[in-house]
């Protein structure tokens, strides 16, 4: 089974302006309530593509409550746990001539709820895949990743890590079997601006290094890089279309990525059917689906 964890989930509110103005009434032209995290953008994509996964995390309140049913409703199945305080956070996504968030912070997560995670992570069976994405509260420790991948390391469980900066580079001692960066937070994490592919291959494989086994990198338009384990490396280009939504795009790519490699445990077949995810989910207004994947596959 995939279990994916979003630390801090939310409900998107996402809205279209004509033309935002401020410091006057400005009315919608368009509207939606979508439940929000990356972690739950892989469930649902992993969903959309026909394979169950489990969607843990913490949620609290109202908003909590609509963030499962958010989730549930596409099918996904949900382990939350619910928080007797606080509420879960709600973020704005407005859309006009440009994109501006305005992203909530999320209820405290104490140390009792998060025990009641680890009991779950200590759960998880040989063979199992663990997907822990995207940034974490400030009220939680900075080494919650390296911890959790701590108590499964005796495990045959591969984990996947979606995660920027020192998140992601403490984790690398356990090596995960796949991590996600982007190509800037590829650069932030060595200080340095890559000015193109050898350099990103360069600095993906020092990540290798210090001890990730697949390395893929997303550069949006510009496609994206899979260094693997045995040190081959893949390369795409993006298929061509009108980018409608940027969120979820990553998550989407990483839930592809697992889509086509767990069938027969293709790393190529992996590599692609994540970039054409990822741009599926880029080209359209939601979160990919198996129709659109499919189509994108056709044309890498």
């Amino acid at each position: 089974m995939i279990y994916t964890v979003t630390f801090n989930p939310s409900l998107d509110y996402i809205v279209k302006v004509s033309s935002f103005q401020l410091g006057t009434v400005n009315r919608t032209e368009s509207e939606k309530i979508l439940s929000g995290g990356k972690g739950i953008n892989v469930s649902i994509v992993l969903k959309n593509l026909g394979i169950d996964s489990v969607a843990l995390g913490f949620i609290a309140g109202f908003t909590g409550a609509q963030i499962e049913r958010g989730v549930k409703a596409f099918g996904c199945k949900t382990d939350f746990i619910q928080m007797q305080n606080g509420l879960s956070r709600i973020n704005v996504k407005l859309k006009a001539k440009e994109e501006s968030e305005i992203n909530g912070q999320g209820p405290k997560i104490c140390e009792s709820d998060l025990q009641k995670m680890f009991d779950q992570i200590a759960q998880l069976a040989d063979n199992d895949i663990l997907v822990l994405a995207g940034s974490i509260p400030n009220t939680l420790p900075a080494d919650i990743y390296e911890n959790i991948l701590s108590r499964i390391q005796d495990k045959n469980i591969k984990a996947v890590v979606d995660a920027t900066g020192n998140l992601l580079v403490n984790v690398l001692k356990y090596h995960p079997f796949l991590i996600k960066p982007n190509n800037h937070e590829l650069g932030e994490i060595f200080g340095v601006q890559l000015k193109n592919e050898e350099e990103i291959i360069f600095y993906a494989k020092k990540l290798q290094e210090k001890g990730a086994q697949n390395v893929l990198i997303s550069m949006a338009g510009d496609g994206a890089i899979l260094i693997t384990d045995n040190g081959t490396v893949f390369r795409s280009q993006a298929p061509k279309g009108v980018v409608r939504n940027s969120v979820g795009a990553g998550d989407s790519m990483v839930a592809g990525f697992l889509a086509g490699y767990l069938p027969n445990q293709d790393i190529q077949k992996a590599f692609k059917t994540g970039v054409a995810t990822g741009s599926a989910s880029a080209f359209s207004e939601e979160l990919a689906t198996k129709d659109e994947v499919e189509a994108l596959l056709r044309l890498i």
